[in-house]
């Protein structure tokens, strides 16, 4: 925990690191609300089509879920928020003729009802 899914758009593929992106995230994410880079957990996710606005194709868009455990206040959710955007808007960049949409979602998932397991090579559960 935190769950992270970024989806992107195909024609950023070549340019976005996304690897880097990820390890960026996972330190703001502790910076911010306090989870431990250890716990967090990103996947991407590629957007072959999709229509935005008015459908003409020149733009591309991330969209970023992060989805931490309730509790948090609203000012931690919002300060997440604000410093997820912002690392996208210095590290995703639009292709020369393209436009860029970005958008970040901080979701509370229920603590009463998230579990986790986590186990090593022999099937041995470790401490998730």
């Amino acid at each position: 925990m935190p769950q992270i899914t970024i989806d992107y758009a195909a024609p950023l593929a070549a340019s976005f690191d996304r690897h880097a992106f990820g390890l960026e995230l996972h330190a703001i994410t502790e910076c911010t609300i306090g989870a431990s880079v250890a716990a967090c957990k990103t996947r991407f996710r590629r957007i072959e089509e999709s229509v935005i606005a008015d459908g003409d194709g020149s733009v591309d868009m991330v969209h970023i879920e992060v989805a931490v455990l309730s509790g948090r206040t609203q000012d931690a959710k919002t300060e997440l928020a604000r410093a997820v955007l912002d690392l996208a808007r210095d590290r995703v960049r639009p292709a020369p003729g393209r436009r860029l949409d970005l958008s970040v979602h901080i979701a509370d998932m229920d603590r009463q009802v998230y579990v986790a397991h986590q186990e090593d090579a022999r099937g041995q559960g470790v401490p998730a």
